[in-house]
């Protein structure tokens, strides 16, 4: 079922606003071993948590929160942020995570995420787009140089997962550099 507009459109994938509604689907994503492991997460949340997390999102104005869908059936697979926006330096981080496991490795994070830097460059005017993505993720390290992101640093053992320490590796995306890559998204704002 389509329960809210279609923010962001691409070819397989859409971007839309998460709703209250959508808080029994996000709290069961979270416990997802796969989903847990990729994004780091230890902490055990409550259902009543996590509709606090998403109702003070939709106040949130340094953040954006999308559910990433299909567009062939509506299916939610994900979320996708641009959070802890600064307007002030046009900075901001970028968060993904492809939840339904099944789902993992067919190409719809990436054009979840090419819609959305094209936002964030694009509708935010952001000049910088930072990303954090742990040692042992190499699919989704190898997607995002293929984007354009740069390592840019290592905190070395920064987080204890599963009984042992991993790097975790900042990476930056510059908006020249994503419209070097990628020059006809900014040719199609232009026209």
């Amino acid at each position: 079922m389509n329960r809210a507009a279609r923010f962001l459109t691409g070819e397989r994938v859409y971007l839309r606003p998460i709703n209250a509604e959508d808080a029994e689907w996000y709290y069961h994503q979270l416990f997802g071993s796969e989903t847990r492991r990729l994004t780091g997460t230890q902490k055990i949340y409550t259902k009543e948590q996590i509709e606090r997390y998403v109702l003070k999102k939709a106040d949130d104005a340094s953040a954006v929160l999308l559910l990433i869908a299909l567009n062939e059936n509506d299916e939610t697979i994900g979320d996708i942020a641009i959070q802890d926006i600064d307007p002030m330096n046009r900075n901001a981080n970028i968060r993904i995570a492809v939840s339904e496991e099944h789902r993992q490795g067919k190409g719809y994070g990436r054009e979840a995420l090419r819609l959305m830097l094209e936002y964030g460059f694009g509708i935010l005017n952001l000049h910088r787009i930072e990303l954090e993505v742990y040692s042992y993720n190499n699919r989704a390290l190898h997607m995002y140089e293929g984007l354009g992101f740069t390592k840019e640093g290592v905190r070395r053992e920064a987080l204890y997962y599963n009984h042992e320490y991993h790097d975790i590796i900042t990476m930056s995306l510059l908006e020249k550099e994503y419209r070097q890559k990628f020059p006809s998204e900014g040719q199609k704002r232009s026209n």
